[in-house]
């Protein structure tokens, strides 16, 4: 296991793994509460170990490694940090895997890098993707008590299945979210995108990765159903599925 570089974004200190190799190189963008040390970037950095290929993930602020508070956090703070590893560490075409949460920063990484015509993504891989999920996915499901907890305290908690902490969203996400929105018309990611979905998946439905799907130029994206998957995808054969998908894409940028 690499030891992580830090790097110095807006004050916070932010963990990244780096490992050199060819190009295209392939970024690690994780989810919400989750961090690089999860069973999918670990697969996927030992699949770009073997194959020589250059592999990049780091760690949100108030997640994993990296410092900063996880309340204090937005996606457009997730994003520049994000934004400055990539300019950081990489070198020549990447591809994006984003997962969850990991996809929407995905997606405005390569809005951002396009209007400074920096047109290095060769393509995305998007697992579950969860772009908008503050507006499109916890804002029309709130309750009367989350609602008044959020006007109140400035954020609220939900149980989580995969920790025992509980998630906490604030208002603060939630607003800056608004800012993020990339599902508010046609999406041009300027290369092909492969998503996969799982069917059982209780956290971001499949009727989102259909709706993504119909906003992106539909000449070079695959949808990969998966019917037993859940919103985790980390099942030997998802991880499989997984190294395929990304295997596929480097060819195909090759």
């Amino acid at each position: 296991m690499t030891s992580p570089v830090f790097l110095d974004v807006d004050g916070t200190s932010i963990a990244a793994r780096h490992a050199e190799g060819a190009a295209p190189g392939i970024v690690w963008l994780g989810g919400y509460k989750s961090d690089m040390l999860g069973t999918k970037a670990e697969t996927l950095s030992e699949w770009a170990a073997k194959q020589g290929r250059a592999f990049l993930r780091h760690d949100y602020s108030g997640h994993g490694e990296s410092g900063g508070a996880f309340a204090d956090g937005t996606i457009s703070k997730w994003l520049s940090q994000s934004l400055a590893v990539f300019r950081r560490f990489t070198q020549g075409r990447q591809i994006l895997v984003g997962s969850s949460m990991g996809a929407w920063i995905a997606l405005r990484m390569v809005q951002e890098l396009h209007k400074v015509g920096e047109n290095r993504i060769a393509g995305l891989v998007l697992l579950a993707p969860a772009p908008d999920f503050t507006a499109e996915l916890v804002e029309p499901a709130l309750s009367e008590a989350q609602k008044r907890d959020l006007a109140e305290k400035g954020f609220f908690e939900e149980p989580s299945d995969y920790s025992a902490e509980p998630y906490i969203y604030t208002r603060a996400l939630i607003e800056d979210g608004r800012n993020n929105l990339t599902m508010t018309g046609p999406i041009d990611t300027h290369c092909p995108v492969h998503i996969l979905q799982g069917l059982a998946d209780a956290d971001v439905p499949p009727s989102h990765a259909l709706k993504l799907v119909g906003l992106l130029p539909a000449d070079d994206v695959t949808l990969s159903l998966i019917p037993d998957g859940d919103h985790r995808l980390s099942r030997p054969q998802d991880l499989d599925m997984l190294v395929r998908a990304v295997d596929a894409m480097v060819r195909q940028a090759g």
